[in-house]
């Protein structure tokens, strides 16, 4: 491949997204394509020290400060790490992305939507997925498959989760062309047919 294909991955946590992007992963590298398998946020280097501020300070963050880190982490990652892939030719598999900061901080902290896009264009300098899953799952079901124990994201509550997961569904229901949403209360083989079903197309 010449250019990269960038695929994101994204739903709230519990939804299988995940393993779907490893399976996804040993596919593509099994059929002989070069993958980068990357997630926001810590990637790698900065990312890492940000991921750990932003899942496990125990302390208060307000929703606007919240989003910036989210933002400053994916500047970094989309400059250092995803754009030289692409232009190698890789094919960028990311768990979570810009949608994610759309569906938790817009929908799921009632920050103004159209100004986080409009950060999030900044952040990414006009990179845009080729290729976007959702993978929907009803609240309790996320929930019971995060666990007891749980970062200070997966803490929020159901009706966050909730605001959240609505947030997807309408990212997906404007964006139809991009973003394939698909039920995550399938077995693991049957989903990951269908993202192989969609990437291939």
């Amino acid at each position: 491949m010449d250019k990269g294909l960038f695929i994101t991955f994204e739903g709230a946590d519990g939804c299988g997204k995940t393993t779907q992007i490893k399976l996804l992963d040993e596919y593509l590298r099994a059929k002989g394509y070069k993958t980068l398998l990357t997630r926001e946020p810590g990637a790698k280097g900065l990312g890492v020290k940000l991921r750990e501020i932003l899942l496990n300070y125990d302390g208060e963050v307000s929703p606007q400060c919240e989003s910036f880190l989210f933002l400053a982490d994916r500047a970094q990652h989309v400059d250092c790490i995803i754009k030289p892939a692409l232009k190698e030719g890789v094919i960028v598999l990311c768990d979570r992305h810009t949608d994610s900061t759309v569906a938790y901080q817009g929908y799921g902290r009632g920050l103004d939507i159209e100004q986080i896009r409009k950060l999030n264009e900044i952040a990414v300098s006009g990179l845009k997925p080729d290729l976007t899953f959702v993978f929907d799952v009803d609240v309790e079901t996320s929930q019971s498959r995060v666990g007891a124990e749980k970062d200070r994201m997966e803490s929020a509550g159901i009706e966050f989760f909730e605001r959240v997961r609505k947030g997807f569904l309408e990212i997906a229901k404007n964006e139809p062309e991009r973003v394939k949403v698909i039920d995550s209360t399938q077995t693991i083989e049957a989903i990951h047919n269908k993202v192989v079903e969609l990437v291939q197309k």
